[in-house]
């Protein structure tokens, strides 16, 4: 049992922020079904949108290459992380605390593929994905979708929850 609550809490990882192998890892905010910037045309708002941009793109990606701090610096205090087995967690600091295998172990392989995302000028933002989390040497594999809601607080796009649901294997 201890075995399956670990692999489990290691899928939490693959929940908690999106990240992928860099070969596999495709963003597509131009592609089907993808983006739409909502609030209008102006400055303000495509400068919003950019920064959303880099900010998801550094959250998958960190947690991707196992960098905790600056993964966790993207996620609110109060963050809420509901794993796709149905856990769920509140706390940035909480939830790297569960997800400390990912990050120490360094071996799992985490592949996503965005499907959409909306911009809500500079005030939230919401992002989907397809996503693989694999760990070859425990013969784990989890396929989900995962969303994933910012917040902007003080100039700066914020996770403030992520919710994943698991798909059949592929």
């Amino acid at each position: 049992m201890h075995r399956k609550m670990r692999l489990a809490l290691a899928a939490a990882a693959a929940v908690a922020a999106g990240v992928a192998s860099p070969a596999a890892a495709v963003a597509s905010p131009a592609g089907a079904g993808s983006a739409a910037v909502d609030g209008g045309s102006g400055t303000s708002n495509n400068r919003c949108a950019r920064e959303f941009d880099e900010a998801q793109r550094v959250d998958m990606e960190s947690f991707r290459d196992y960098d905790l701090e600056t993964w966790k610096a993207g996620h609110d205090d109060d963050a809420i992380t509901v794993l796709a087995q149905g856990l769920w967690f509140q706390g940035r600091d909480r939830i790297a605390a569960v997800l400390h295998r990912h990050f120490e172990d360094r071996e799992a392989i985490w592949t996503w593929t965005e499907l959409t995302r909306t911009v809500d000028g500079c005030k939230t933002a919401t992002i989907l994905y397809d996503t693989t989390y694999q760990i070859p040497s425990r013969n784990f594999s989890q396929h989900a979708l995962v969303s994933v809601v910012y917040t902007r607080k003080h100039s700066k796009w914020l996770s403030v929850i992520d919710q994943g649901t698991l798909l059949p294997a592929a």
